[in-house]
Protein backbone atom coordinates (compact mmCIF):
# COMPACT_ATOMS: atom_id res chain seq x y z
CA UNK A 1 0.00 0.00 0.00
CA UNK A 2 1.12 3.67 -0.48
CA UNK A 3 2.58 5.93 2.37
CA UNK A 4 -0.87 7.69 2.47
CA UNK A 5 -3.95 6.26 4.19
CA UNK A 6 -1.38 5.01 6.83
CA UNK A 7 -3.59 2.65 9.70
CA UNK A 8 -3.56 3.89 12.74
CA UNK A 9 -1.84 1.34 14.79
CA UNK A 10 1.17 1.49 12.19
CA UNK A 11 0.82 5.15 13.00
CA UNK A 12 1.10 4.28 16.04
CA UNK A 13 4.04 1.95 16.19
CA UNK A 14 6.30 4.03 14.16
CA UNK A 15 6.05 7.32 15.95
CA UNK A 16 5.86 5.53 19.54
CA UNK A 17 4.53 8.53 20.92
CA UNK A 18 4.72 8.84 25.04
CA UNK A 19 2.16 9.36 27.35
CA UNK A 20 1.04 13.10 28.28
CA UNK A 21 2.63 12.26 31.70
CA UNK A 22 6.24 10.85 30.08
CA UNK A 23 7.08 13.72 28.09
CA UNK A 24 6.56 17.26 27.38
CA UNK A 25 3.44 18.54 26.23
CA UNK A 26 4.52 19.98 22.96
CA UNK A 27 6.92 16.66 22.61
CA UNK A 28 4.40 14.32 21.33
CA UNK A 29 6.37 12.04 19.54
CA UNK A 30 10.12 11.59 21.58
CA UNK A 31 11.37 8.78 19.01
CA UNK A 32 10.19 10.45 15.67
CA UNK A 33 13.86 11.73 15.41
CA UNK A 34 16.53 13.13 17.50
CA UNK A 35 15.25 16.53 16.61
CA UNK A 36 12.00 17.61 14.75
CA UNK A 37 9.46 20.19 14.69
CA UNK A 38 5.87 20.08 13.00
CA UNK A 39 4.20 23.10 12.21
CA UNK A 40 0.58 23.61 11.02
CA UNK A 41 -0.16 26.83 8.90
CA UNK A 42 3.34 28.62 11.09
CA UNK A 43 2.66 27.56 13.88
CA UNK A 44 4.65 25.21 15.54
CA UNK A 45 2.47 22.75 17.27
CA UNK A 46 5.20 19.56 17.86
CA UNK A 47 8.82 19.45 18.70
CA UNK A 48 11.84 18.09 20.05
CA UNK A 49 15.05 19.98 20.86
CA UNK A 50 13.93 22.31 17.78
CA UNK A 51 16.59 24.18 18.60
CA UNK A 52 19.82 22.33 18.79
CA UNK A 53 22.48 22.44 16.27
CA UNK A 54 22.90 19.63 13.99
CA UNK A 55 24.69 18.46 10.69
CA UNK A 56 21.79 19.65 7.74
CA UNK A 57 23.42 17.09 5.42
CA UNK A 58 21.77 18.54 2.07
CA UNK A 59 18.85 20.06 3.85
CA UNK A 60 21.83 22.90 3.34
CA UNK A 61 20.96 22.98 -0.10
CA UNK A 62 17.81 24.92 0.52
CA UNK A 63 20.27 28.07 1.49
CA UNK A 64 22.44 27.50 -1.68
CA UNK A 65 19.26 27.62 -3.54
CA UNK A 66 17.80 30.56 -1.52
CA UNK A 67 21.04 32.84 -2.06
CA UNK A 68 21.11 32.02 -6.21
CA UNK A 69 17.76 32.70 -6.51
CA UNK A 70 17.73 36.34 -4.22
CA UNK A 71 21.36 37.32 -6.66
CA UNK A 72 21.48 37.97 -9.95
CA UNK A 73 19.89 34.67 -11.05
CA UNK A 74 19.67 34.09 -14.90
CA UNK A 75 18.01 30.61 -15.26
CA UNK A 76 18.97 30.81 -18.84
CA UNK A 77 22.46 31.33 -18.38
CA UNK A 78 25.01 28.71 -19.45
CA UNK A 79 26.79 27.65 -16.78
CA UNK A 80 30.34 25.59 -17.52
CA UNK A 81 31.11 22.46 -15.32
CA UNK A 82 34.51 22.71 -13.66
CA UNK A 83 36.67 20.29 -12.43
CA UNK A 84 35.86 20.99 -8.78
CA UNK A 85 32.33 20.58 -9.38
CA UNK A 86 32.60 17.58 -11.77
CA UNK A 87 34.42 15.69 -8.87
CA UNK A 88 32.20 15.82 -6.04
CA UNK A 89 31.15 12.87 -4.38
CA UNK A 90 27.92 11.93 -2.62
CA UNK A 91 24.71 12.60 -4.91
CA UNK A 92 25.38 13.29 -8.11
CA UNK A 93 23.90 14.49 -11.69
CA UNK A 94 26.90 13.16 -14.08
CA UNK A 95 28.00 15.72 -15.04
CA UNK A 96 31.73 15.99 -16.85
CA UNK A 97 34.16 18.48 -16.86
CA UNK A 98 33.77 21.16 -20.00
CA UNK A 99 29.97 20.50 -20.06
CA UNK A 100 27.55 23.41 -20.39
CA UNK A 101 24.25 23.48 -18.77
CA UNK A 102 21.33 26.06 -18.32
CA UNK A 103 22.21 27.03 -14.67
CA UNK A 104 17.86 26.54 -13.84
CA UNK A 105 18.75 23.21 -15.11
CA UNK A 106 21.45 22.45 -12.47
CA UNK A 107 18.96 24.34 -9.86
CA UNK A 108 16.72 21.36 -10.86
CA UNK A 109 19.36 18.66 -10.43
CA UNK A 110 20.32 20.01 -7.35
CA UNK A 111 16.80 20.02 -5.34
CA UNK A 112 15.56 17.16 -7.08
CA UNK A 113 18.26 14.27 -6.73
CA UNK A 114 20.43 16.40 -4.36
CA UNK A 115 23.39 16.62 -7.03
CA UNK A 116 26.76 17.94 -5.52
CA UNK A 117 28.21 18.27 -9.06
CA UNK A 118 25.21 20.62 -9.98
CA UNK A 119 25.49 22.74 -6.67
CA UNK A 120 29.33 23.39 -6.91
CA UNK A 121 29.00 24.69 -10.30
CA UNK A 122 26.25 26.79 -9.31
CA UNK A 123 28.28 28.53 -6.41
CA UNK A 124 31.23 28.76 -8.70
CA UNK A 125 29.49 30.40 -11.15
CA UNK A 126 27.56 32.97 -8.79
CA UNK A 127 30.70 33.81 -7.09
CA UNK A 128 33.84 32.30 -8.78
CA UNK A 129 34.98 30.28 -5.57
CA UNK A 130 32.90 28.01 -3.25
CA UNK A 131 34.55 29.48 -0.69
CA UNK A 132 32.80 33.20 -1.26
CA UNK A 133 29.63 31.60 -2.12
CA UNK A 134 29.34 29.95 1.56
CA UNK A 135 30.23 33.21 3.00
CA UNK A 136 27.26 34.71 1.17
CA UNK A 137 25.31 31.53 2.73
CA UNK A 138 26.17 33.07 6.24
CA UNK A 139 25.30 36.35 5.95
CA UNK A 140 22.02 35.29 4.72
CA UNK A 141 21.64 33.11 7.78
CA UNK A 142 22.46 35.97 9.74
CA UNK A 143 19.81 38.25 8.02
CA UNK A 144 17.19 35.22 8.50
CA UNK A 145 18.19 34.93 12.24
CA UNK A 146 19.47 31.68 12.02
CA UNK A 147 21.22 31.61 15.22
CA UNK A 148 21.63 27.59 15.25
CA UNK A 149 22.77 27.90 11.83
CA UNK A 150 26.61 28.24 10.23
CA UNK A 151 27.76 27.17 6.80
CA UNK A 152 31.28 25.36 5.61
CA UNK A 153 30.11 24.27 2.34
CA UNK A 154 27.13 24.69 -0.30
CA UNK A 155 25.98 21.23 -0.40
CA UNK A 156 25.75 19.86 2.47
CA UNK A 157 29.21 17.74 3.09
CA UNK A 158 30.29 17.07 7.03
CA UNK A 159 32.35 19.72 8.66
CA UNK A 160 32.97 21.06 11.62
CA UNK A 161 30.88 24.17 11.73
CA UNK A 162 28.24 22.82 9.15
CA UNK A 163 25.33 23.13 11.47
CA UNK A 164 21.38 24.08 11.68
CA UNK A 165 18.64 23.44 13.43
CA UNK A 166 14.90 22.03 13.10
CA UNK A 167 13.87 25.83 13.72
CA UNK A 168 16.23 27.39 11.57
CA UNK A 169 15.32 24.96 8.90
CA UNK A 170 11.73 25.01 9.05
CA UNK A 171 11.97 29.53 8.74
CA UNK A 172 14.86 28.80 5.95
CA UNK A 173 12.49 26.40 4.28
CA UNK A 174 9.41 29.23 4.31
CA UNK A 175 11.58 31.38 2.53
CA UNK A 176 12.88 29.67 0.03
CA UNK A 177 9.18 28.50 -0.92
CA UNK A 178 8.74 31.97 -1.73
CA UNK A 179 10.48 31.73 -4.76
CA UNK A 180 8.33 30.09 -7.45
CA UNK A 181 11.11 27.95 -8.99
CA UNK A 182 11.75 26.08 -6.04
CA UNK A 183 8.66 25.54 -5.17
CA UNK A 184 8.40 24.10 -8.76
CA UNK A 185 11.64 21.81 -8.52
CA UNK A 186 11.37 20.73 -4.84
CA UNK A 187 7.68 19.29 -6.26
CA UNK A 188 9.03 17.35 -9.21
CA UNK A 189 9.17 13.42 -8.66
CA UNK A 190 11.72 13.45 -11.96
CA UNK A 191 13.62 15.80 -14.37
CA UNK A 192 14.87 15.77 -17.75
CA UNK A 193 18.39 17.43 -18.44
CA UNK A 194 20.19 18.29 -21.40
CA UNK A 195 23.41 19.52 -22.10
CA UNK A 196 24.43 21.83 -24.31
CA UNK A 197 26.22 18.92 -26.38
CA UNK A 198 23.06 16.87 -26.28
CA UNK A 199 23.81 14.18 -23.93
CA UNK A 200 20.43 14.04 -21.63
CA UNK A 201 20.53 13.07 -17.93
CA UNK A 202 17.55 11.57 -15.80
CA UNK A 203 17.14 12.48 -12.35
CA UNK A 204 14.85 10.92 -10.49
CA UNK A 205 13.77 12.67 -7.02
CA UNK A 206 14.72 11.54 -3.50
CA UNK A 207 11.92 12.46 -2.11
CA UNK A 208 9.98 9.33 -1.91
CA UNK A 209 7.04 10.91 0.04
CA UNK A 210 6.20 12.70 -3.02
CA UNK A 211 3.30 10.63 -4.96
CA UNK A 212 2.52 8.69 -2.35
CA UNK A 213 1.60 10.98 0.48
CA UNK A 214 -1.35 13.22 -0.02
CA UNK A 215 -0.89 16.98 -0.76
CA UNK A 216 3.05 16.26 -0.15
CA UNK A 217 5.04 19.19 -2.53
CA UNK A 218 8.58 18.91 -1.37
CA UNK A 219 10.93 20.02 0.03
CA UNK A 220 14.28 18.71 0.51
CA UNK A 221 16.02 15.22 1.65
CA UNK A 222 19.39 14.72 3.17
CA UNK A 223 21.61 12.34 4.22
CA UNK A 224 25.49 12.12 6.13
CA UNK A 225 27.11 9.65 8.47
CA UNK A 226 27.12 12.78 10.98
CA UNK A 227 23.73 14.21 10.11
CA UNK A 228 21.30 10.92 10.12
CA UNK A 229 18.73 10.84 8.12
CA UNK A 230 17.03 13.90 7.43
CA UNK A 231 14.01 15.63 5.60
CA UNK A 232 12.13 18.79 4.97
CA UNK A 233 8.50 18.10 3.87
CA UNK A 234 5.90 20.43 2.58
CA UNK A 235 2.00 19.41 2.57
CA UNK A 236 -1.20 21.57 1.08
CA UNK A 237 -4.85 20.09 1.70
CA UNK A 238 -7.16 22.07 1.64
CA UNK A 239 -5.50 25.67 1.81
CA UNK A 240 -3.77 24.21 5.18
CA UNK A 241 -0.07 23.80 4.83
CA UNK A 242 1.68 21.85 7.07
CA UNK A 243 5.96 21.17 7.70
CA UNK A 244 8.08 18.70 8.80
CA UNK A 245 11.45 18.89 9.93
CA UNK A 246 13.20 15.72 11.20
CA UNK A 247 16.59 15.88 11.62
CA UNK A 248 18.88 12.28 12.10
CA UNK A 249 15.92 10.24 11.76
CA UNK A 250 15.42 6.09 12.38
CA UNK A 251 12.50 6.33 8.92
CA UNK A 252 12.04 9.22 8.01
CA UNK A 253 9.64 8.39 5.26
CA UNK A 254 7.35 6.55 7.46
CA UNK A 255 7.53 9.16 10.48
CA UNK A 256 7.33 12.03 8.50
CA UNK A 257 4.02 10.80 6.50
CA UNK A 258 2.74 9.70 9.95
CA UNK A 259 3.21 13.25 11.18
CA UNK A 260 1.85 14.82 8.51
CA UNK A 261 -1.39 13.01 8.84
CA UNK A 262 -1.54 13.26 12.83
CA UNK A 263 -1.11 17.64 12.13
CA UNK A 264 -3.77 17.98 9.43
CA UNK A 265 -5.72 15.98 12.26
CA UNK A 266 -5.23 18.43 14.46
CA UNK A 267 -5.78 21.22 12.08
CA UNK A 268 -9.43 19.79 11.47
CA UNK A 269 -10.34 18.93 15.18
CA UNK A 270 -12.08 21.97 17.11
CA UNK A 271 -10.12 24.09 18.88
Amino acid sequence: MGIDGLPAPLIAAILLSATAAASPPTDRFPKAASSYLVTIDGRAVWAREPDSPRPPASLTKIMTALVLLEGDWKPDAPVTIGPKAAAETGSRAGLRVGETLRAGDLLTAMLVASANDACVALAEHAFGREKAFVAAMNARTASLGLTATHFENACGHDAPGQLSSARDLDTLAQAALTHPEFSRAVALRSAELKTSSGRRLHLPSGNHLLGNSRGVAGVKTGYTPAAGKCLVVLAVRHEVSVVVVLLDAADRWWTAAALVEEAFDAARAPR
